[in-house]
């Protein structure tokens, strides 16, 4: 069996850290890590470092410390590649498919180092919570614009009515049943899946207010409560679960703060004198 043959069926924790480089940090090129995952195209793959990049940048911590990007040449043609810090290989690893036997094994093996004991699918999911939270902010951005734009006065009322649509409660109410402190918002303690159905209505909203060429306030705010519903429905659909029956989630800025500490172990592992 070949290397690479071997790289596509099992990750072995044994060869990912033989393969690591020092030129003033610890490092892995992305194209190897992308064999040792089982991934077949770069295409496929970069999709993984990009989210990574994204966590990164979300956390802020600085990319250009973890993520070195540089030009190989293999069988004498110029290849994108990049350097990773084993903290930027740790997030690639949670971004990338878990369906995949070699991500989840190196998942599993990335989610114990430090010493943590943490579920691997857990914090796989964590990493992705943060990313969606993020999109879920920039694409509320987005809406809002469009919507003062199209003659909203009270955005509150306007965002009510999309949750109202969704929830079937009150953005108010909601908060209380799930013990949102005053001043946060409660997309902060939505799971990864909950927070995925907000986007979709968000953006969905965004979509038919600008199709529809839709005016006004009381217009808008019809519009906002009519696609919450059609999620709500599409979600009683498919899981027969109503969006306010769905798990409060930990607060996230407690997730960003237990990464950014994961960061601080992972870095810390590198700089331990080596025999």
């Amino acid at each position: 069996m070949s290397n690479l043959e071997l790289f596509n069926n099992d990750f072995s924790s044994e060869m990912f850290e033989k393969e690591s480089l020092e030129n003033g940090f610890t490092y892995w090129y992305a194209l190897k890590l992308m064999r040792f995952l089982g991934y077949d195209t770069w295409a496929s793959f970069q999709k993984a470092i990009n989210k990574a990049m994204t966590t990164c940048n979300t956390l802020n911590i600085p990319i250009i410390e973890n993520f070195e990007q540089v030009t190989v040449t293999i069988e004498g043609k110029p290849c994108l590649d990049f350097k990773l810090s084993r903290f930027a290989c740790y997030l690639v690893v949670m971004n990338a498919d878990s369906k995949k036997a070699p991500v989840a094994q190196a998942q599993a093996y990335f989610a114990n180092l430090a010493g943590a004991v943490q579920n691997y699918l857990h914090e796989a999911e964590n990493v992705e919570r943060i990313n969606v939270r993020s999109e879920v902010s920039d694409r509320e951005v987005s809406l809002s614009s469009v919507v003062h734009k199209a003659g909203v006065e009270n955005y509150g009322f306007f965002q009510n009515a999309g949750y109202r649509g969704m929830y079937n409660k009150n953005i108010g109410l909601l908060k209380q049943i799930r013990n949102v402190p005053n001043g946060r918002s409660l997309l902060d303690f939505m799971g990864k899946d909950e927070l995925a159905a907000n986007l979709f209505r968000i953006t969905q909203t965004e979509l038919k207010i600008k199709q529809d060429n839709i005016r006004g306030q009381s217009s808008l705010e019809y519009a906002a409560e009519t696609v919450g519903q059609k999620v709500r429905k599409t979600m009683l659909d498919i899981s027969g679960i109503a969006p306010e029956h769905l798990t409060t989630a930990l607060d996230i800025q407690k997730v960003k703060k237990e990464l950014k500490n994961k960061s601080k172990q992972i870095k810390s592992i590198d700089k331990k004198p080596k025999n």
